[in-house]
């Protein structure tokens, strides 16, 4: 038997490799972990920023990314794309 459910190397909120993700994921209303959203995002199946926009995400993950010393060009690479992640596509 094969396991039909989609596995994602990036949270669909904000872009953040889940493999870098401490609690390894976020988790979905029973518990489970969530195989989509990372712990920061998604917490007991919901987003904790729900009223967050496309433009906020991409603001917020900028800051994050030069708390860690990622120069500006490259946070505007790693950001560029956040519009394309499934929780905005919908």
């Amino acid at each position: 038997m094969t396991n039909t459910a989609k596995t994602y190397k990036n949270c669909q909120s904000c872009g953040m490799p889940l493999a870098r993700d401490e609690q390894r994921g976020g988790t979905e209303r029973d518990g489970s972990k969530s195989n989509k959203y990372c712990s920061h995002c998604y917490q007991h199946g919901e987003f904790t920023l729900p009223n967050l926009t496309v433009e906020q995400m991409r603001e917020l993950v900028k800051e994050k990314l030069g708390e860690f010393g990622f120069p500006k060009f490259l946070r505007g690479v790693f950001t560029r794309n956040i519009y394309k992640l499934e929780r905005w596509t919908k």
